[in-house]
């Protein structure tokens, strides 16, 4: 929920009309983002800096980058390539002599690691990032995987790396430059065009001292004083305190931005760096015919009505960038969780002559290159490299330092009913009859703000809520959850038990004395924030979800974390100031981008120890950070009631996903806003392939209900749903490999089909996993769709199963009862097609297989199932099995890894159940000869019919369960 931006009121009649206008504001009454409750570039010093250096590069003939490796300090040892890194235009040095230290570390992962801090400052650069975000620590490439050191004719050293020495790093000492090479081929290079520039800490009263005798030496010494130029001056802005509308940064420790370009050479499509909403393939920033002129912004906000197509900053920052071309695959991930810039230009350059001319002349093709420029306003410049080679090698390469998605209760993969508010008992009670009214299964409940004693969290409004545990058992007894808002501000109130103990325990963020609760305004009034790098707090916070403290909870409660990028109304950018304090006098500057995370990992830590039921937790935030993943789902926040916002939110989940968060969604419907019936309708049949599906209305919305707006339109939602629910074995199991190696789970398709250029910019149509293609409906009144099948295999509709050839586009119907959505030859889906009422009561039923056969009447497919509530998986409670037609066979054979069983641990009753659940149907596309089913000496009855094209084979009853061996001879 998006809020306004007012200083915090100092009277009664303030406080009153303060609330009456952030009421106002949360109405709906503004129509779109206030820009100028936002920085642009130009108003962050330290971006406005940087971006004034790389002006000041490109305006400076031959301009070189002025810092220097000291060959003689570069050493090679146990994977860590390091040495001192100079700036030869710097007047003065440390007493070390050393300016910058340069680390270079090979990981076992075959990624790189690539540091810059620092040497003796005068204080400590923040480096507590990699306390927080990297999982474990991680081990350096041996010996016999890399090379030692070695120096070209040129002084250029180098060292071949990776399990068949196909990756090359080159150091350039003079100027300093890295560059990666893949099979001798240059794919990534940092500060190949000189912008590397390090404001060291300084002393202010040192500094000025200094500027004031050199004035005074000139004027006696008869110099000549040079007039600096705009840029030169830029350079100087800002330094030591800055003032943003009614709010002062006080930057107690000057300036200590960093910035540095990184190339991706030979590739023109760059991907990741969420949260914006824009499109999938990044747009220049820089250069000419630019569509933006501002950096892309990560930096955590809450962004009222956000607007599309827009690089402004939102709820969520990771920043980490993927580069694609027909011939190479990298990536970075710039580990700074501080404000952060990102300038993005697309060139077409000749690597061999550097000689438009001779370009024109010859009529040869530039090879495309994209130039990032990455700007940090405080910590160290830490920055990992990864050369996959394939898409998926990066994926688990990433992972291995930030963790995989974490495997979330079955429940939360099924559909969400939410708005703001769900009023009293008796609402819940008759929203929860109406879905099985009209037939339409769903899972949780949700309950925001309104639903506590005056926005105190943890407790309920008596009056509306009486027995709030009834309730929820009330739910439960039909497999449903219920799930309540949590927000990170705390009312002022002595009388409120969390605040008065939070106070006790001296667990909020200090103001910038260090002494002092920072008070800011939000949701309740006056509140305080919790400071979660203080493992008290993140102890004392857990230990409130107990059931004995949250009073009214039972297993069936799940949480919602919002407001949490800070949110404060009061602050400037309606977040926290900079230069509050957090536990180990760390300033809120440095670590604001992974607040949010820090509070969403304390939420799960406190549902996973409040019982003794082993259950997984469920908590979705709307802030993020790289490692979110780890603790549950997010959401692309307060989106709006429009065909352009339903369009974005496609390559708004592609991006977050590919850098490294699978599980998200958008709120289906819109937030803000009443959608008329085709846009709600059009947003189900989408929302029903994000991997997290939620339906959510702003309080002054219509309530929009599935049911609401009559038929067709239920109809139409119920179909949708249920489609949801049919698949669920599915996403399930798509959930499970991204617990495991990183994959996201919806996928742009240039992941699927690395080679073909048409689909690299692509982002109106997606995979689910490798099976499913999937394209939106996003405008009114379609009812075609052009849909591009890439390959050179069949592709088969889910419904009416009628095919199409790839490669190519095609126009294909999309009437209002369903969007194209295709399974992909080559593929195996289970399914389980009975309309139930929850995803737990579908946990005995039966599974279907669709076996979408190849050119060659090959296919493949996986199931994986738990018990879906406990963490018995992580002992190898589970099975997962693969299915493969292979030579006319269809068969079934265990790919759990060995010894994945813990020792002493048996496979549950519920596991052995589950597994013994019958397949009571094989629907096989694709085979036109298909007359019987053989299983041993037993003949299976099949019935074919031909139907758009296409062969459509039933097998009923094949008589063989989903979790054991069988091999099925199909003749």
């Amino acid at each position: 929920m998006s809020r306004g931006n007012e200083r915090k009121p100092t009277s009664t009649k303030a406080i009153v009309l303060r609330s009456v206008l952030a009421l106002g504001l949360a109405l709906g009454c503004v129509n779109a983002v206030k820009r100028e409750d936002f920085k642009t570039c130009a108003q962050s010093g330290f971006c406005a800096r940087n971006r004034a250096y790389a002006d000041l590069a490109k305006d400076t003939p031959q301009w070189t980058s002025p810092f220097q490796l000291n060959p003689s300090s570069l050493r090679l040892q146990k994977g860590i390539i390091s040495g001192d890194l100079l700036n030869i235009q710097e007047e003065q040095l440390p007493a070390s002599g050393k300016a910058l230290s340069f680390e270079l570390h090979l990981l076992d992962t075959e990624a790189v690691r690539v540091r810059i801090n620092e040497v003796d400052p005068i204080k400590p650069r923040y480096d507590g990032v990699q306390d927080t975000v990297l999982i474990r620590p991680y081990g350096y490439s041996s010996e016999g995987q890399y090379e030692r050191l070695s120096k070209d004719d040129n002084g250029v050293l180098s060292v071949k790396y990776g399990s068949e020495g196909q990756n090359t790093v080159k150091i350039t000492s003079a100027p300093f430059k890295v560059e990666f090479l893949v099979n001798g081929v240059s794919t990534v290079i940092l500060n190949e065009e000189g912008l590397l520039r390090f404001e060291r800490l300084r002393n202010k009263e040192a500094e000025s001292e200094k500027l004031v005798d050199q004035g005074a030496q000139g004027e006696q010494e008869g110099e000549i004083q040079i007039e600096k130029s705009a840029l030169e001056l830029k350079l100087e802005e800002n330094l030591w305190d800055e003032r943003f509308k009614d709010n002062t940064d006080s930057k107690p420790r000057g300036p200590e931005s960093f910035g540095m370009d990184i190339t991706f050479s030979g590739i023109s499509h760059v991907y990741g760096i969420p949260e914006h909403a824009t499109s999938l393939s990044l747009k220049s920033t820089r250069g000419p015919d630019a569509p933006y002129t501002e950096p892309y912004r990560l930096y955590n906000l809450d962004v009222f009505e956000y607007e599309i197509d827009n690089p402004m900053a939102l709820y969520g920052s990771i920043p980490f960038m993927m580069g694609h071309s027909k011939n190479s695959t990298a990536a970075v991930f710039w580990m700074n969780a501080a404000e952060t810039w990102i300038d993005v230009e697309k060139t077409n350059e000749d690597k061999a002559s550097g000689l438009l001319s001779w370009i024109k002349t010859k009529k040869v093709t530039p090879t495309p290159t994209t130039k990032t420029h990455w700007i940090s306003e405080s910590g160290v410049l830490d920055v990992f490299v990864f050369l996959g080679p394939t898409q998926r090698d990066i994926f688990r390469q990433y992972a291995s330092l930030v963790g995989t998605t974490a495997m979330p209760q079955s429940f939360a993969i099924a559909y969400h009913q939410c708005r703001w508010n769900y009023n009293t008992q008796q609402d819940v009670a008759e929203v929860d009859a109406g879905f099985d009214e009209h037939d339409i299964p769903y899972d949780v409940l949700w309950l925001d703000i309104e639903h506590t004693n005056g926005k105190r969290y943890f407790t309920w409004d008596d009056a509306k809520f009486p027995n709030p545990a009834d309730m929820q058992l009330s739910l439960g007894a039909k497999g449903r959850k219920m799930v309540t808002i949590i927000d990170p501000h705390i009312k002022k109130d002595s009388g409120y038990h969390v605040s008065k103990q939070g106070t006790e325990l001296d667990v909020y963020i200090k103001n910038k004395d260090g002494d002092t609760d920072f008070d800011g305004w939000c949701w309740p009034g006056n509140s305080n924030w919790i400071d979660f790098y203080n493992p008290k707090a993140r102890d004392w916070w857990a230990s409130n979800f107990n059931y004995d403290k949250y009073v009214g909870s039972t297993k069936n409660l799940f949480t919602w974390n919002d407001m949490n990028e800070p949110s404060v109304f009061s602050g400037p950018e309606i977040t926290i100031p900079k230069d509050v304090i957090h536990y180990g006098n760390v300033e809120h500057r440095n670590v604001h981008n992974l607040y949010g995370t820090m509070f969403h990992s304390a939420t799960a830590q406190g549902l996973t120890q409040r019982n003794e039921t082993n259950q997984r937790p469920f908590v979705l935030s709307r802030a993020f950070f790289a490692g979110t993943q780890r603790y549950g789902a997010i959401w692309t926040g307060d989106n709006t009631a429009t065909w352009e916002h339903l369009e974005i939110a496609s390559p708004m989940l592609l991006t977050i996903g590919l850098a490294g968060v699978p599980f998200s969604g958008a709120d289906v419907g819109g937030f803000f806003g009443n959608p008329e019936p085709e846009l709600l309708t059009r947003w189900y049949q989408a929302g029903i392939y994000y991997p997290f599906f939620r339906a959510h209305a702003h309080l002054d919305s219509k309530r929009r209900e599935p049911w609401l707006f009559g038929e067709p339109y239920t109809t139409q939602i119920r179909e949708a749903v249920r489609t949801r629910y049919t698949f669920l074995p599915f996403w399930y199991t798509l959930f499970q490999e991204a617990s495991v190696d990183g994959m996201p789970i919806i996928r742009p398709m240039f992941t699927e089909f690395p080679e073909d250029e048409a689909v690299f910019g692509m982002d109106d149509q997606y995979m689910v996993g490798d099976a499913l293609l999937v394209k939106p409906v996003t405008k009114a009144g379609v009812t075609r769709s052009t849909v591009y099948f890439a390959g050179n295999e069949k592709w088969f509709d889910i419904k009416d199963y009628s095919v199409q050839q790839g490669p190519g586009a095609k126009e294909i119907a999309s009437p209002a009862n369903k969007i194209p959505v295709y399974q992909r030859a080559g593929t195996i889906i289970p399914r389980r097609e009975r309309p139930r009422r929850s995803s737990k009561a579908m946990e005995n039923d039966p599974f279907t297989l669709v076996i979408a056969l190849d050119s060659k009447g090959e296919a493949s497919g996986k199931i994986y199932l738990d018990d879906g509530e406990t963490f018995d998986y992580q002992s190898g409670d589970y099975l997962l099995r693969e299915f493969r037609v292979s030579k006319g066979v269809l068969s079934s054979h265990d790919i759990k890894p060995a010894g994945a069983l813990a020792q002493g641990k048996k496979i549950s009753e519920f596991v052995q159940r589950v597994g013994g659940l019958r397949i009571e149907r094989l629907v096989i596309l694709g085979s036109a000869g298909l007359k019987t089913v053989r299983v041993g000496d037993r003949t299976v009855s099949v019935s074919c019919v031909k139907t758009a094209g296409n062969h459509v084979c039933t097998v009923k009853e094949p008589q063989v369960a989903i979790g054991e061996d069988f091999s099925l001879q199909l003749e």
